[in-house]
């Protein structure tokens, strides 16, 4: 087994050489823009949440212009990154932060873990990265370094599995450089001790790690058995008042799969889509007109969409506008949450002639 203290300085010494530190989290660290990024990176590749790190800190440079967004201008600019509830949560801790720490992010482990959407592993990196005390953190890059540091098998319960990580997480965290050694163990899963193809010839530590002495690291860490995951029909209605070009859009509720984003009015597969629109939406219905079915995929189940595109019903007063339901104009930008096929669908929608270019 690798000395704590070796272990730290190899990573450490890795880390001035290779490490990733034009990253725009890092050059202007503050604890607003460490925990921002560590919200997005959540789940999440560093390429894909580059330009929309850069978008929402130029559009909320603190957390006092956050707090005071609303949250539909919050989860416009999320759209697309998916996970949504980490937008959602991200704006509540904002609030929570001018309410009970006057603007100032907290400053202890058990404080920024309260906090909405913050778990154990989250908060460490906040306070190691941006306060540089020392406290160690378990994400799935680290997980990938220290299984097959140890060649660690999950041979009891889930929860023994990580309380065994948690303790040589901590035990390799050193007291000095926490900021640095935080960010060096993240890198290094994410750029050498890759989940594939692992880069072990430029490891700092290959000549410890047990998996790669003994060619094993394909087998860590342990892969769960893939199951079928299920799949889900839906209809999305579009609405389409062609004579004003703008389409029916409902909010959807703030819990469940896009919590709070806008979307067209939903009914499952295989509807008798007049008799739906009837009862649900008191509107006649006339000639629905079925686009290609399309499928986005969950982690955990498949979702098959059909656009129904509906241009003749009934008087558009019978559809009226609230607060959860609103006529959106097709030539309007995105000031409110898509998910990311509603946009999809919106930007084609965009993309035909209206009524009046046709008619000029």
């Amino acid at each position: 087994m690798i000395p704590d203290k070796k272990f730290s300085a190899l990573l450490l010494a890795w880390y001035d050489q290779q490490g990733r530190k034009n990253l725009p989290w890092r050059e202007k660290i503050t604890p607003y823009r460490v925990w921002i990024s560590e919200i997005m990176l959540q789940q999440t590749q560093v390429k894909t949440v580059l330009p929309y790190f850069q978008r929402f800190i130029v559009r909320f440079p603190t957390i006092g212009d956050l707090a005071t967004a609303n949250e539909d201008e919050v989860l416009s600019l999320w759209t697309g990154l998916g996970y949504y509830a980490r937008a959602r949560n991200l704006h509540k801790t904002a609030k929570q932060i001018i309410t009970h720490y006057k603007g100032e992010f907290p400053k202890t482990l058990e404080e920024i873990q309260a906090l909405p959407g913050i778990g154990r592993s989250t908060a460490s990196a906040i306070l190691a990265i941006a306060f540089g005390k020392k406290a160690a953190i378990l994400d799935g890059n680290v997980k990938r370094v220290l299984t097959r540091l140890h060649t660690l098998e999950k041979t009891t319960s889930e929860n023994k599995f990580l309380q065994q990580l948690w303790r040589l997480a901590e035990q390799y965290t050193p007291e000095k450089r926490a900021a640095d050694y935080t960010q060096a163990i993240m890198d290094l899963g994410a750029m050498v001790c890759t989940r594939t193809q692992p880069r072990c010839r430029i490891c700092p530590i290959s000549s410890h790690c047990k998996a790669c002495l003994q060619h094993r690291q394909a087998e860590f860490p342990t892969v769960k058995t893939k199951k079928d995951i299920p799949t889900r029909a839906v209809n999305f209605l579009i609405f389409h008042d062609k004579a004003l070009n703008r389409v029916l859009l409902q909010k959807r509720p703030p819990m469940g799969i896009w919590g709070g984003l806008w979307s067209f009015p939903e009914c499952p597969g295989e509807t008798d889509i007049v008799k739906w629109c009837a009862k649900n939406l008191n509107c006649l219905v006339k000639n629905p007109q079925p686009l290609s079915t399309f499928k986005h995929v969950f982690s955990h189940f498949q979702l098959n969409i059909t656009p129904i595109y509906i241009a003749n019903f009934s008087s558009k007063q019978t559809i009226m506008e609230s607060q959860q339901q609103v006529w959106y104009p097709l030539k309007k930008t995105a000031d409110r949450g898509f998910a990311s096929p509603v946009k999809r669908l919106l930007e084609y929608f965009m993309a035909l002639p209206s009524t009046e270019e046709t008619n000029q």
